[in-house]
């Protein structure tokens, strides 16, 4: 992803039209599937430390609020949504990494970024309705690492087989996967499933940039979105090798010895689709080309210094929070398989940690 955004798309955006979505006859028993998968890494998970975490992206390694602006005079193609006017909005970010079980973070995995706006205006997804909250939920990829909701959830139960199993191997396994992955990408190359397994790279998490890697709609178009540091103090921490000196919670410890000095501004970027046979919607797995479509700044995010874990943080955020992409505006409804199947697997996992951990889960306002 370029560093340097461009100030408006460079083609024509495609609008979005509904035969972009093919649905196929047996989705609805493959997302069925999903939850029921989902709901039993939490039951693992839950009858191992009597807190029901998170059935993804269990652990957290950072809880900051901060301000998201919405640019002045942005053109009509990315005036829309939850950036069709000029605002400055209250913002909860949650930063994780992809696991359903919590792991010493020497299993280095990919990393994960939940986003949520508050004050935002416009229709309404269903189950929503009410909320004033826009959602988005990405990762440090750019594209799925499935293709389709089948794939995706054959994989899935593969992982859910080793949910709380050999941790002391992990990461054992972890240290030899990063060093095949360094080997791959040493060639100019990079493996998705080698870094989900536990070769991603030690590096410091508030380097990434995250992506939406799926499709949601954008008004009447249809794009991804990505959160990209910008602010010198954070693009020094892009690819910085962290050594967590035995702590099994060492991002979580990187992050809140920045926070503690430091602030920090990330730019929202919009990739606005044009090329419906290129930029497909139900393969997941394809990285859109950013020279047909460049990335394009639409909002500008600032998180002070701050304290980034602690006991009122956890209760109100990472206990008290549900991020889901399908909590927000139709403008920015979740396209795609990838993302119709889990729609029921958000919903299961925000009731399930609500009933269990016996804290109700809210949206602010």
């Amino acid at each position: 992803m370029s560093d340097l955004p461009t100030t408006r798309p460079v083609a024509t955006p495609l609008r979005f039209q509904p035969d972009f979505e093919q649905i196929p006859e047996d989705e609805a028993q493959t997302s069925k599937e999903l939850a029921e998968t989902l709901r039993s890494i939490m039951e693992t998970t839950f009858a191992d430390r009597g807190h029901a975490d998170r059935s993804v992206h269990a652990k957290g390694h950072g809880l900051l609020r901060g301000e998201l602006t919405v640019l002045d005079n942005l053109p009509p193609e990315l005036a829309q949504g939850a950036f069709a006017r000029p605002a400055t909005l209250p913002v909860y970010l949650r930063l994780s990494t992809n696991p359903g079980d919590i792991l010493d973070d020497k299993v280095s995995t990919p990393r994960g970024l939940a986003i949520k706006l508050v004050g935002v205006e416009g229709p309404r997804l269903p189950g929503s309705e009410g909320d004033v909250t826009q959602d988005f939920v990405m990762q440090n990829a750019k594209a799925f690492i499935s293709a389709t909701p089948k794939a995706f959830l054959r994989s899935l139960k593969l992982l859910a087989k080793t949910t709380d199993k050999a941790p002391g191997s992990k990461k054992v396994l972890s240290a030899v996967l990063r060093g095949v992955e360094a080997a791959v990408e040493a060639l100019g190359g990079e493996s998705a499933t080698l870094k989900s397994l536990g070769g991603h790279p030690q590096t410091h998490i508030l380097g990434e940039t995250f992506n939406t890697v799926v499709p949601v709609l954008y008004g009447p178009y249809y794009a991804k979105l990505a959160m990209v540091p910008v602010s010198a103090s954070l693009t020094e921490l892009t690819n910085l090798h962290v050594d967590f000196h035995g702590n099994p919670d060492g991002l979580r410890a990187a992050v809140t010895q920045y926070f503690a000095g430091h602030g920090g501004t990330w730019e929202l970027r919009v990739q606005l689709a044009t090329d419906s046979e290129q930029m497909p919607i139900e393969d997941a797995s394809v990285q859109w080309d950013e020279k047909l479509s460049p990335f394009v700044t639409v909002a500008r995010v600032e998180i002070p210094a701050q304290s980034t874990w602690d006991a009122e943080k956890v209760r109100e955020i990472d206990d008290g929070m549900a991020f889901s992409p399908w909590h927000g505006l139709a403008a920015h409804r979740p396209l795609g398989g990838v993302m119709r199947v889990r729609k029921p697997s958000y919903e299961m996992s925000a009731d399930y940690r609500a009933s269990h951990n016996g804290c109700p889960i809210h949206e602010p306002r």
